[in-house]
């Protein structure tokens, strides 16, 4: 996924937020709360892990996949964004994790 492909859904994940639920199933997320969409990122997140464990790669990128796209809207019903995420991964990039993690002490 470019970072051009994560704008670009950030944008339909924005304009969904006000739409009707029977119409997107972003809208419904955004409608049933913040509860729901984290549930969907646990759900997702197992069966990433799941996939993961089967050693399936089709599979991995398929519900890493799912995994991303509902911690976006997670990320929108906060008003964050991907490009939130990318330049806290920018301003971490060639400092040690083990660095970094203390830091945050």
């Amino acid at each position: 996924m470019s970072k051009d492909t994560l704008k670009q859904l950030t944008e339909v994940i924005e304009s969904r937020k006000g739409s009707d639920p029977s119409d997107s199933y972003v809208s419904s997320l955004f409608s049933r709360g913040e509860d729901k969409i984290l549930e969907k990122i646990g759900e997702e997140a197992t069966e990433t892990i799941l996939a993961s464990k089967s050693g399936d790669r089709e599979k991995i990128v398929y519900e890493t996949a799912d995994l991303w796209f509902h911690t976006m809207v997670m990320l929108a019903h906060h008003g964050l964004s991907s490009e939130d995420v990318l330049s806290e991964l920018a301003r971490r990039f060639g400092v040690s994790g083990i660095d970094e993690k203390a830091s945050r002490k």
